[in-house]
C-alpha cells in the first residue's frame, strides 16, 4: 500500500512538470516585457512602451491560464497511450466544467454579484474564460487532468461493433467523463469553499511560521530530490494562492512568482511581497554548488584530482548557469549520505537568512534567470546585492563544512574511492560542457548513434516488454516497469552518459542532465511509442 502511495506521488510529480517546464521561458519573456513597459524607466506611449505591452499581453496568458494548462498538461502526461486524445479530452472537460459549474451557481441562486476578477476577489468566485464560476485556481486544473488520465486509461480502448464502432475509444472516454465533470461542476460550489478556508488558514500558517517556516521550505525543497517528490513543495507555492494572491492592474494574480513577475512593471511598487520567500531556492544552485565543488576537488586524492576537476565543474557550471544540480549531486547522494543530510540543512539556513535580512529576489533556477529577472527591477525593490553577499558567503561556508566532513569522516567522494575508478558524474564531461554551451544534447563517445544508445538504455531496463510507460522531468529519464528485478546497475547505462540511477520499486529514474528530453525521445522513437 505504502509503495502504491509513494508510485502514485511520483507519476504525479513528473506530470506537474510538464507543464512548468514551458513557465520560465513565459516567465523571463514577461520580465523582459514587464520592464520594457515600466514608466519608471519609459515614456508611457514610446514604441518601447508599447511593444513591451504588447509582449506582456501576449506572453501574459501563459501565466494568466495556468488552470488550463495543468488540466491538458497533467492528462496528457499521465495517459498512458493516445496522448493527443487524453489533452484534447481535458480541454473540453475543463470548458464542460466551466460552463456547468457558472450554470449551476446561477440556477442555486449561489452566485455572487461582480462582473470581474477583481470584483470578485476574495468571494470564492472569480470569472475564468468569460465564465462566473467557483475560484479554484490551479487546482481545478489539477483535479481534473488526474480525473480525465484515470478514466482515459481505464476505457480508451472500449471498442463497440456494428453502428457503435463509432463511439469506442476516445468517444467513450468522453461519455463517461461527461457525467462525472457534471457532478463535480455541482459538487464544487458546495466542498471548494470549505476547502479553500483549509487553504487560507495553511497559507496563515506558513506566514506566522516566519523564518522557521523558510527553513522547512527550503530543506524539504532539498532533501525530497532523491525521491522526484520535491516538485510538490515548491509549486503550489510558485503557482497557486498558496503562494500569494492579490489584484493588479485589474486582474487576479495568484502565485508567488506570477505576483513577482506583474508587479516588476508598476513603478509605485516600493518593495517586492513577502512571498519571495518562496523563490530564493536558486540560492544553492547559484553560490552553494561551488563551495561543495571546491571542497571536493580539494580533498580528492592527488592522482585523481585532474579527473576530478573534469569531471565536477563541468556539472557546477550547468547548475550555476541554469540551476540543474542534479549532476552534481548524485556524486554524493549514496556515497556519503551524511552530506546530503548537512546539505539540505544548510540549504533551508540560508534561505532562511534570505528572508531573515530582507531580500525580496526571484531565484528559483541559476545565474541567467537570476540576472534577467532581478536586475530590472533594481536594488531598492529587491535588494539583490544583499543576496549576492549571502551567497558568496554561503560559498565559504559550504567549503569550509563539507571539507572538514569529508576529511574527519573519511567520505568517499568525487577523488576519494578507493581503487582506481572516479565516482561519475557525468560519465561524458565533454559532453556536459557541449550541453552548456550550445543547449544540444550531443551524442557520447561511446555510443556510435541515437539507435544504439537507445537499445543500451532499453536492454538495461529489462528489454522492451519490461517497459510499461516513459517519461521525464527537467533532468531525469522516468521510466515504468513490470520487474525492477531485470534493470541493471547504473554502471550499464553510464556509456550512455547517465550521471546516476535511482530505482524506487518499480519506478526508474536515470539521471542524464540538461539532456533528458533528447534522451527520452530516443527511446520512445526506438520502442515505437513516440506520438
Amino acid at each position: 500500500m505504502k509503495q502504491k502511495v509513494m508510485d502514485a506521488m511520483q507519476s504525479f510529480s513528473r506530470a506537474l512538470m510538464g507543464p512548468v517546464l514551458f513557465l520560465p521561458i513565459a516567465g523571463m519573456l514577461q520580465a523582459i516585457s514587464s520592464v520594457m513597459s515600466n514608466t519608471a524607466l519609459v515614456t508611457e506611449g514610446g514604441v518601447v512602451w508599447t511593444l513591451g505591452k504588447f509582449i506582456n499581453g501576449g506572453v501574459g496568458a501563459v501565466i494568466g491560464n495556468l488552470g488550463i494548462l495543468f488540466c491538458v498538461g497533467i492528462a496528457m502526461s499521465l495517459a498512458k497511450k493516445r496522448k493527443a486524445d487524453a489533452a484534447f479530452l481535458a480541454l473540453v472537460s475543463y470548458l464542460v466544467w466551466l460552463a456547468a459549474n457558472s450554470r449551476w451557481l446561477d440556477v442555486a441562486g449561489l452566485t455572487i454579484a461582480g462582473d470581474t476578477a477583481s470584483a470578485l476577489y476574495g468571494t470564492g468566485q472569480t470569472i475564468c474564460l468569460g465564465y462566473h464560476v467557483t475560484d479554484m485556481g490551479v487546482f481545478l486544473g489539477m483535479i481534473l487532468g488526474v480525473v480525465v488520465a484515470l478514466v482515459h486509461n481505464r476505457f480508451i480502448d472500449t471498442e463497440f461493433e456494428g453502428a457503435m464502432a463509432m463511439y469506442g475509444n476516445s468517444k467513450f472516454v468522453f461519455v463517461v467523463l461527461l457525467p462525472i465533470v457534471l457532478v463535480m461542476a455541482v459538487v464544487a460550489s458546495y466542498v471548494w469553499p470549505v476547502a479553500a478556508a483549509g487553504i487560507n488558514a495553511l497559507t496563515g500558517v506558513m506566514a506566522s511560521a516566519g523564518a522557521f517556516g523558510v527553513f522547512l521550505y527550503g530543506f524539504l525543497n532539498r532533501v525530497l530530490i532523491p525521491t522526484g517528490l520535491h516538485h510538490l513543495v515548491w509549486s503550489p507555492f510558485l503557482y497557486s494562492a498558496l503562494g500569494d494572491s492579490m489584484i493588479i492592474g485589474g486582474e487576479q494574480i495568484v502565485g508567488a512568482k506570477p505576483v513577482f513577475l506583474a508587479l516588476l512593471s508598476d513603478p509605485s511598487v516600493a518593495m517586492m511581497r513577502d512571498s519571495a520567500r518562496f523563490l530564493t531556492y536558486g540560492l544553492m544552485k547559484t553560490f552553494g554548488v561551488i563551495g561543495v565543488a571546491m571542497a571536493f576537488i580539494s580533498t580528492a586524492k592527488k592522482e585523481k584530482k585532474a579527473a576530478t576537476k573534469a569531471q565536477i565543474i563541468p556539472a557546477t557550471l550547468t547548475a550555476c548557469l541554469v540551476g540543474v544540480t542534479e549532476p552534481l549531486e548524485f556524486t554524493f547522494l549514496f556515497a556519503a549520505p551524511a552530506l546530503w543530510l548537512v546539505y539540505s540543512v544548510l540549504d533551508g539556513l540560508f534561505q532562511m537568512i534570505v528572508y531573515l535580512v530582507g531580500i525580496r529576489v526571484c531565484a528559483t533556477n541559476g545565474i541567467i534567470d537570476f540576472l534577467v529577472l532581478n536586475l530590472p527591477a533594481g536594488i531598492g525593490r529587491t535588494r539583490w546585492p544583499l543576496y549576492v553577499l549571502v551567497g558568496l558567503v554561503e560559498i565559504v561556508v559550504m567549503y569550509l563544512v563539507f571539507r572538514f566532513l569529508i576529511v574527519k569522516m573519511n567520505l568517499k567522494t568525487p577523488g576519494r574511492e578507493d581503487g582506481e575508478e572516479v565516482t561519475d558524474l557525468a560519465a561524458n564531461a565533454a559532453a556536459v560542457k557541449q550541453q552548456i554551451r550550445s543547449g544540444a544534447a550531443e551524442k557520447t563517445a561511446a555510443s556510435a548513434n541515437d539507435a544504439q544508445t537507445a537499445a543500451h538504455i532499453v536492454e538495461g531496463l529489462g528489454g522492451a516488454e519490461n517497459i510499461l510507460n516513459t517519461d521525464n522531468c527537467m533532468t531525469r529519464l522516468r521510466v515504468q516497469v513490470k520487474d525492477a528485478a531485470l534493470v541493471k546497475d547504473k554502471e550499464w547505462f553510464k556509456p550512455t552518459g547517465s550521471a546516476g540511477l535511482v530505482v524506487k520499486g518499480n519506478n526508474i529514474q536515470i539521471i542524464y542532465g540538461p539532456k533528458v528530453g533528447k534522451m527520452r525521445a530516443i527511446v520512445d522513437s526506438y520502442l515505437g511509442r513516440a506520438e
